[in-house]
């Protein structure tokens, strides 16, 4: 039809990077009675959301989709636990302190819900534990980063393997593509997983939210991003000004402003703010 399709993927491929596939406001019902806030369709995706959607159940994701979202909680989990290590923001060596574990479990059920109970992410800790799974004691040598390195590498194993017993278990061993089958992870490896994300929360995400860089940073991207759409397509890169040219209103326009910004590396955000946020102009504070 001359419209540009980018990579021109498949129907699958595309559907694969549907985390969350409905419109917002439209998601699944928490706790609360609200929809959730996390989606994955804006208004200018719907045409070919559609398209890729074609026969697919309303709000469920296909198999490839949910492979992975598992690989990116098992990535982020693991990882985020691994950095803070690494950088001595954390010591897992606290986790012998009663009271330290119990922070962890409480954090991990603040930040993602009631989904596993406390006596289920206790059980998870003692069982890493147990496993020589959670390296304690580091201290910076080589010897020390290749234990650190192996006790990933493991628990990334553990993780994706655990997940992919169940699910053969669940379906045999022919094709699991699309909406043919669904992911099994495990309860036991879904609390694991959980307390390394309540580990990350506990010593890294939550503490940082107080710390003046970070504030800094996320006031700097909010007054950028203001103050490119008060500068319209001028200010923009090429590539975004063309796509201002086509958005078909405020929202959209406002997509395109976001996007530009996060193309930019850090050292060009602040370039950018410093060029088009003035000191003093109330519009930007």
């Amino acid at each position: 039809m001359g419209v540009p399709a980018g990579l021109n993927l498949t129907r699958a491929s595309l559907d694969a990077s549907v985390k969350y596939p409905w419109e917002f406001g439209k998601g699944p019902i928490g706790d609360d009675g609200q929809p959730t806030k996390k989606f994955g369709v804006y208004d200018d995706d719907l045409p070919v959301y559609t398209w890729l959607r074609e026969g697919a159940p309303e709000g469920k994701k296909c198999m490839e989709a949910q492979v992975m979202d598992l690989a990116d909680d098992i990535s982020y989990s693991v990882h985020d636990v691994e950095d803070a290590i690494a950088g001595g923001t954390l010591d897992l060596a606290m986790l012998r302190a009663d009271e330290e574990r119990e922070r962890v479990i409480g954090y991990a059920q603040k930040w993602y819900g009631h989904l596993v109970s406390a006596d289920e992410l206790r059980a998870a800790l003692d069982r890493l534990s147990a496993a020589n799974l959670l390296a304690t004691d580091f201290d910076g040598s080589r010897r020390a980063l290749a234990v650190l390195k192996d006790s990933t590498s493991q628990l990334i194993g553990r993780f994706a393997k655990s997940a992919e017993r169940a699910t053969r278990e669940q379906y045999g061993e022919g094709p699991l593509t699309r909406y043919d089958a669904s992911l099994i992870v495990p309860a036991e490896t879904n609390a694991e997983i959980l307390v390394l994300k309540g580990l990350a929360v506990a010593y890294v995400m939550a503490p940082r939210e107080s710390q003046r860089t970070y504030i800094d940073q996320r006031r700097i991207v909010t007054e950028l991003v203001k103050a490119l759409s008060v500068h319209g397509a001028e200010a923009l890169q090429p590539a975004f000004r063309g796509d201002w040219g086509v958005a078909r209103d405020e929202a959209a326009r406002l997509r395109v402003v976001i996007d530009q910004v996060a193309s930019l590396t850090d050292v060009s955000v602040l370039r950018w703010h410093e060029r088009y946020c003035e000191k003093g102009d109330t519009l930007f504070l």
